[in-house]
């Protein structure tokens, strides 16, 4: 068995010899990087070399071409590629634009004249002319044509209210909810209007009955019934009230308002949205008369329009 101090011994040792491959593990990682530095060397002197003898030999290309009588053709694609590779002038790249059919140039034109080609049996030789170039450009030279709507000021003045009188009303035959009413505006024929007034005002008292009705609105379908009008009204979410005209109106009598030169247009562009930009602003006053911004609903000569009992509320 050995003794205590031969076991010392052998720990030291041990201890030693950890110590040791440690030592050589670190030289020998540090002996490998020095390698691979020197071999990274020994590679960037090679390519160098190399560099140097490729260029070395095109510059000797062009003379023995010339010497053996050869002619190549330069690589425009490649010449392209290096330049942009190397950020040279020349024309701008279109790579980088995406192409699609955003850089095609349609367009609707309207043929002129068209005759046969002087050399070609088969095809025609056609004048074509571009409206919408046109029309852009005699606008950008305020030409002649059609008025731009987008320059006209939106106001009361647009729309066309006349004095009406209900000749007939029956209740719309697929619509509990809704009247069709022959309305008399004045002209030759009456115009059929279709109103939702089946809740708030009774059959009988929409016959024979004065009335305010906005006339160029476009005509729509109400339930398969073209409605050609409106029948103005005070109106809230519970009650609605027609407005009543002066005593004295006839059907075809003007509604005007004060400031404002009347100039409706024949026909409301949906589009447009006038009658809608107009429409917050047609209200009943505390005196329960119809106004636009505060100017009544006036008939020339014999008064104002009212509503029989509603006030501060929109007229629509």
């Amino acid at each position: 068995m050995a003794s205590p101090q031969v076991l010392t011994r052998l720990e030291q040792r041990a201890i030693q010899a950890e110590h040791m491959i440690e030592l050589l593990t670190k030289q020998i990682g540090q002996l490998q990087s020095v390698a691979v530095e020197v071999r990274k060397d020994q590679l960037k002197k090679e390519n160098l070399e190399l560099r140097k003898e490729v260029e070395r030999l095109k510059n000797c290309l062009p003379s023995l071409e010339k010497s053996q009588g050869i002619t190549l053709k330069s690589d425009k694609k490649l010449e392209k590629k290096e330049k942009m590779a190397a950020g040279g002038g020349g024309k701008q790249q279109d790579d980088n634009v995406p192409v699609d059919v955003s850089r095609l140039d349609f367009r609707v034109a309207e043929t002129v004249s068209a005759k046969k080609h002087p050399d070609a049996d088969s095809l025609y030789v056609e004048e074509k002319s571009d409206k919408k170039l046109e029309k852009k450009q005699k606008t950008a030279a305020g030409g002649g044509g059609k008025q731009q709507e987008d320059n006209v000021h939106v106001d009361v003045s647009r729309l066309d209210f006349r004095v009406a009188k209900i000749v007939s009303a029956k209740k719309h035959p697929d619509a509990d909810s809704l009247y069709v009413e022959e309305v008399d505006v004045g002209e030759e024929k009456t115009r059929t209007v279709v109103s939702g007034l089946v809740r708030f005002v009774s059959l009988e008292e929409m016959q024979n009955r004065m009335v305010v009705v906005l006339c160029n609105l476009k005509p729509a379908k109400m339930r398969g019934i073209t409605s050609q009008a409106m029948v103005m009204c005070a109106s809230t979410p519970d009650k609605v009230e027609i407005l009543t005209p002066p005593e004295g109106s006839q059907p075809g009598d003007l509604v005007e308002f004060e400031g404002y030169t009347r100039n409706p247009d024949s026909v409301l562009n949906p589009k447009k949205k006038i009658f809608e930009t107009c429409a917050p602003d047609l209200k009943t006053d505390a005196n329960k008369v119809a106004v636009y911004k505060g100017i009544p609903f006036t008939v020339a000569g014999k008064g104002i329009v009212v509503s029989q009992t509603l006030a501060n509320v929109q007229v629509k």
